[in-house]
């Protein structure tokens, strides 16, 4: 593919970009949803999160469902939901979290466990 087929190409999504959300933006200030589908599209970002990270935890190969403790995947979403849960803030939970998984993971790799 050429430069100018890339150029073009990244033109056009921005386009059809702008083409599909250029509606919602204009008639945001018009349009009023009633308050129990407001409520309820507050736990969008949250149930799609969930729906991502779930099946990573659960299946870290892709395919078999794995609820071991020697799945790093499920012991850091466990040591990081619980460090969310108590202190309620975000940088350490993501480092405490991926800690723990690289570090299981190396004692898993290593045969250490």
């Amino acid at each position: 593919m050429s430069a100018v087929e890339i150029g073009l190409m990244i033109v056009g999504m921005a386009l059809i970009n702008l083409a599909i959300r250029w509606p919602v933006y204009l008639f945001a200030d018009h349009v009023r949803f009633p308050p129990l589908i407001e409520r309820a599209l507050a736990f969008v970002p949250v149930t799609v999160l969930t729906a991502i990270i779930v099946p990573m935890i659960l299946l870290p190969d892709g395919e078999t469902v794995s609820i071991d403790w020697r799945n790093p995947y499920l012991v850091a979403g466990i040591v990081a939901a619980a460090i969310s849960w108590r202190w309620h803030r975000l940088m350490p939970t993501i480092l405490i979290g991926m800690a723990v998984f690289f570090a299981m993971r190396w004692l898993v790799e290593s045969g250490r466990l």
